[in-house]
């Protein structure tokens, strides 16, 4: 059966969080005269993304709720015990700076174009609907997408089957006859493979272009690609470019 429809990650697929991030907190830690404090401005984005990680694992799990997690970053950031007042209003200067950098990946506009006419289009992101509706909304996109579902909300996140399950079920289409792309080689890739959806993993880092999983996810190197990996109509099970 062909693909029908595509269910799109957004953070580093579409929209260059990455990028957005390293310069949103550079420029927030220069305003708040805290570079010093981490030796430089490597080690201090360092630091960020690894708490980052780490508060978004313990929302993944269930541990935290999408606020507290957002408000323990700053505070293991900053090594500071804040009330969640002074975390959020911290954070929220970080933000300042943060959507100042906003952006979509230079090939996001011309895939969604192309698969405009010929596909469906929803969003599934671990994180939440106001986060990622407002992040949409301004990059110019949400009109494009049928559904937007987020981890917050649904109360499961990828790579739980669970999570990509919903996203087909809003679209009212089998597994097997839906796409996911995304950046991450387990938490899209694997887990969109095992869910039963046809898998796509965006590398444009070449990241992860020696790995051999014939059963998982596709790797293209830009979303340029994506058109000719959907006209394959491959399924999950057969032989995969992932390699």
């Amino acid at each position: 059966m062909s693909i029908s429809a595509v269910v799109w990650d957004v953070d580093d697929t579409l929209f260059d969080y990455t990028t957005a991030d390293r310069a949103g907190m550079r420029g927030h830690l220069i305003a708040e005269d805290l570079l010093d404090r981490y030796g430089s401005a490597e080690r201090a984005l360092a630091r960020w993304r690894e708490v980052t990680d780490q508060q978004w694992a313990r929302f993944a799990a269930g541990e935290a709720d999408f606020e507290t997690q957002r408000r323990d970053r700053v505070r293991a950031f900053l090594g500071e015990e804040l009330t969640d007042t002074g975390a959020d209003a911290w954070y929220d200067r970080y933000k300042a700076h943060y959507e100042a950098a906003w952006a979509l990946f230079p090939d996001a506009l011309p895939a969604l174009d192309a698969l405009a006419t010929s596909h469906r289009h929803a969003v599934l992101s671990n994180s939440s609907i106001h986060v990622q509706e407002r992040k949409l909304r301004i990059l110019g996109v949400h009109d494009r997408f049928e559904a937007v579902l987020c981890a917050a909300e649904l109360g499961v996140s990828k790579p739980e089957a669970r999570a990509f399950h919903a996203a087909c079920e809003a679209l009212e289409l089998a597994p097997h006859q839906v796409a996911y792309v995304g950046d991450h080689p387990e938490i899209d890739g694997r887990g969109a493979a095992e869910a039963g959806l046809l898998s796509v993993l965006i590398d444009r880092d070449g990241l992860y272009a020696s790995a051999d999983t014939p059963d998982g996810p596709h790797r293209i190197s830009t979303l340029a690609e994506l058109r000719a990996v959907l006209g394959a109509n491959t399924r999950f099970g057969a032989r995969s470019t992932f390699r």
